[in-house]
């Protein structure tokens, strides 16, 4: 009798065992998959909070072309997944991020459908596939999540970040991008009024003078004069709107024709390169390699 007892108290331990393990199991994915990021809408200023991961597909949707290969398309996803982890921890804000170019963009449900049409299906899938083959995975430098900036095309060299963001960073230097140079629109012309550019730059315009050219190593602006006042090249490309600070001005009667190279501020991953990469072969983990010095990719789960 008593061995039967005995038995039977075994086994209800063993239940019970197997019941905290499964209830902490369970715990443990459901926090996982609810961490939330909260986004400033910047054109009615509502602060909205989701998902990480959900949050993760308007930005897929907005930041990238969905019919990039879908290398590519993972490389974006952890990139995004660790720059929205970077922000929950820097903002220094009541929201981690905004809905456009000052973070990331993010686009609705519906702006995808009135984007994509009847593509629409095809397109929301594989930028799910994207997200759910990387869930939770992230880039860090030393253990701690890093700045994963990216951008569009680069003029054939990504740029050292200390020139950009004015930060040093050693996973955020200049590398090779070279096949950007053969996507269409790498350069562009963009010609505007003297007396507009006269205007945005805050100059006299009776005689534009340009000199002391100053360019980093990967032939983007640092530094110009125009009219006697010096300005950084990433200063003149907000202030006239260019595409890139790789730019030749050349000032004609009545307009100033702007040429630039490239696409973007030019820091960390370019778009256009990782789509090349991918299509080479490449997959996403050699893809951020590339373009992230020194990093390595890592569970969120497991360095929060």
């Amino acid at each position: 009798m008593r061995n039967k007892i005995l038995v039977i108290l075994v086994l209800v331990l063993c239940g019970v065992y197997s019941y905290i393990r499964s209830f902490n199991k369970e715990e443990t994915s459901f926090f996982s998959n609810e961490k939330l990021v909260s986004i400033k809408d910047t054109s009615t200023n509502d602060i909205i909070t989701m998902k990480v991961e959900e949050y993760l597909v308007g930005v897929l949707a907005g930041e990238m072309p969905a019919s990039f290969n879908e290398d590519a398309l993972k490389a974006q996803a952890i990139a995004s997944r660790t720059y929205a982890y970077y922000k929950m921890r820097t903002s220094g804000k009541d929201y981690d991020l905004t809905n456009d170019t000052s973070s990331q963009v993010h686009i609705t449900d519906e702006q995808m459908h009135e984007k994509w049409q009847d593509d629409y299906p095809r397109y929301v899938a594989k930028i799910k596939n994207a997200i759910n083959a990387t869930e939770n995975q992230v880039l860090t430098y030393n253990d701690e999540v890093i700045a994963s900036y990216y951008f569009a095309m680069s003029n054939g060299y990504t740029e050292n970040s200390k020139y950009v963001f004015n930060e040093s960073r050693d996973y955020l230097v200049s590398v090779d991008s070279k096949e950007d140079k053969n996507t269409k629109n790498f350069k562009f012309v963009k010609i505007i009024s003297k007396e507009d550019f006269c205007n945005n730059l805050n100059i006299e315009c009776n005689n534009v003078i340009i000199t002391d050219v100053s360019r980093t190593n990967t032939h983007r602006v640092d530094t110009i004069n125009i009219n006697g006042k010096t300005y950084k090249g990433t200063n003149v490309r907000k202030l006239l709107a260019l595409r890139s600070t790789d730019f030749d001005i050349e000032i004609k009667e009545k307009d100033v024709y702007i040429t630039t190279f490239g696409y973007g501020h030019g820091v960390g991953m370019s778009q256009y390169g990782a789509n090349y990469m991918a299509k080479e072969g490449y997959n996403y983990e050699e893809i951020l390699a590339h373009y992230y010095k020194g990093t390595k990719i890592q569970n969120i789960n497991s360095i929060i």
